[in-house]
């Protein structure tokens, strides 16, 4: 298959459209053309090879939001769905996303369903997206599931740069450290070393540690930076691995000062990606192996399966998912009235609200925690440098 670009004349409004599409070859390209009662005008085969892969994971959960409000509005305002897919990736700007709804509109074109056609770009299109715009095509609400999927990414977005955000002057203060301890044992200790060698003295045991520390990092800085980098690696190749990825995850969840926030971040996210799920008329057990897989925590991924069982088994899902360690009680609680009125899709919606508030504290908590153990820890470390440092100094001064 090849990709071609195209200039064509659209026959049903003689407008002039621009695009892509792929094909055995140009002759090929044509012929799906003309059957889509378009005239070509030029074809030419495109030099971006491979760019919808390369390109997947540079399109941002903002791209994919805005592209589910636009389609979601034209489908709303009764557009063909290959009008409107023509019509958004006109109006797109990221160059790979806008590649990738002119593959979907040919697809589209040529008879297959939205969700198959999202379905072949899964690092673009998670589970979550595909499994919504199908239900929506069954149920003739395509618009209402769009409308909910941009919601629910904006939802999930908005937590994870609320958690960035917070850890930005934590980042910025442990980098001033590094640097404040890199300069005064590159710049500071080995002058002291100089000086007792020059007067023919001893330095003290802590002096001597810092010495020989400087000296390494001085000569062997590369092999410093080599080991960093390679642990670095070693690390994210560790968490990819299944049973890395499970010890990490429980990690998370049990880290002091870090654990409340992971778990409340993990049922805000479980819930709204339920209540998303079903209010689009997806079913129970489908709605939770997504949710399960949407949590991106294994041993959260694993209570729900186990849920998962229990639901197949016949009980009901507030039942099955108490007594789980990671999964909060409130959530149980809430789905069981949730069951009991026939709105559990409403009820997972409030417990969702409830815990995407809920990280906001846990965020501000930690912000509000970590800065004092931050500058408690670098003045302990700069603290420790100078007296190794000022120790010889007043030492030579009283031999003086």
């Amino acid at each position: 298959m090849l990709t071609f670009n195209y200039t064509a004349r659209d026959t049903a409004n003689n407008k002039i459209i621009k695009s892509s599409l792929q094909a055995d070859s140009e002759g090929a390209a044509a012929k799906l053309l003309m059957a889509q009662h378009i005239v070509p005008i030029k074809i030419t085969v495109s030099e971006d090879k491979g760019i919808l892969k390369s390109f997947g994971s540079r399109i941002s959960s903002k791209d994919r939001v805005i592209f589910s409000r636009q389609l979601a509005t034209m489908i709303n305002a009764g557009l063909p769905l290959a009008q409107s897919l023509n019509t958004v990736e006109e109006q797109t700007a990221n160059k790979a996303l806008k590649q990738i709804i002119g593959s979907v509109l040919n697809d589209v074109n040529g008879g297959a369903s939205l969700a198959d056609s999202f379905a072949k770009y899964p690092k673009v299109f998670n589970q979550v997206f595909i499994a919504l715009v199908r239900a929506g095509e069954t149920s003739g609400t395509l618009d209402k599931s769009l409308e909910r999927l941009a919601n629910q990414q904006e939802h999930d977005a908005d937590m994870m740069s609320k958690i960035k955000g917070a850890m930005v002057y934590p980042a910025i203060v442990l980098a001033v450290i590094v640097a404040v301890v890199g300069f005064m044992l590159i710049a500071l200790v080995p002058q002291v070393e100089s000086l007792y060698n020059d007067m023919k003295k001893e330095l003290p045991g802590t002096t001597q540690v810092l010495v020989a520390v400087a000296n390494f990092v001085i000569n062997f800085w590369y092999i410093v930076i080599a080991v960093l980098i390679g642990l670095g690696i070693l690390l994210r190749r560790w968490i990819d691995t299944e049973g890395g990825r499970k010890t990490w995850d429980s990690i998370k969840l049990n880290m002091p000062l870090f654990s409340p926030l992971f778990r409340k971040l993990y049922m805000a996210r479980f819930s709204r990606t339920a209540e998303t799920l079903l209010a689009s008329g997806v079913p129970l057990l489908e709605a939770l192996k997504i949710c399960s897989d949407a949590v991106n925590n294994a041993v959260v991924q694993e209570e729900i399966i186990r849920a998962i069982q229990k639901v197949k088994n016949g009980r009901a899902l507030s039942e099955a998912l108490s007594g789980e360690e990671y999964i909060l009680p409130f959530v149980p609680q809430m789905i069981k009235i949730g069951e009991q009125s026939g709105g559990i899709d409403s009820m997972l919606g409030k417990v969702a609200d409830y815990y995407e508030k809920e990280v906001d504290n846990a965020i501000k908590a930690i912000s509000t925690t970590i800065e004092p153990i931050l500058m408690v820890a670098m003045a302990l470390m700069i603290g420790f440098i100078v007296v190794a440092v000022l120790l010889p100094i007043y030492g030579l001064s009283g031999g003086i």
